[in-house]
């Protein structure tokens, strides 16, 4: 049968720290402070300074990182003269492994119009100038703009 004095607890009965044993009157935890109240051991974070003001808004910010910023390569006609022969097709994955581009990184191509091209060849880029698509078509090549992916 059921009677008030025989109940079991339902729920633990919470530690009470410092009430006699050999751990003396602190049980452990120091003397005073956030730490040693009851609660602190889930609320504190290993980055809480105590109230001062956190490392990351003491130290001076400087510089920007824009997200949006597009690693463009160029590379010259120049350059494209002394290495590939006539009727090559120059592209940014022969220039990679040619070792004129190096990286890993995503970039866009943009060929420049220094120097002179006499050879007949095929200019695969994201870019040109102006004078590149002009000495380019007077040589007899060609040049295929690559979509941004």
């Amino acid at each position: 049968m059921l009677q008030l004095n025989k109940l079991e607890a339902i729920c633990k009965k919470r530690k009470r720290v410092g009430r006699g044993g050999d751990l003396g009157g602190t049980s452990c935890r120091g003397h005073k402070g956030q730490k040693a109240r009851t609660g602190s051991s889930g609320e504190l974070k290993p980055w809480f300074e105590g109230g001062q003001m956190s490392l990351s808004r003491r130290v001076p910010k400087v510089g920007f990182n824009n997200p949006f910023k597009k690693n463009v390569k160029i590379i010259n006609l120049h350059d494209i003269e002394l290495r590939f022969s006539d009727g090559d097709e120059v592209t940014p994955e022969l220039l990679i492994k040619k070792g004129f581009l190096k990286g890993k990184d995503k970039f866009l191509l943009k060929v420049l119009g220094f120097g002179e091209l006499s050879k007949k060849i095929t200019v695969k880029a994201h870019a040109f100038s102006n004078s590149a698509v002009s000495a380019i078509e007077k040589s007899g090549g060609k040049i295929e703009i690559i979509k941004e992916q």
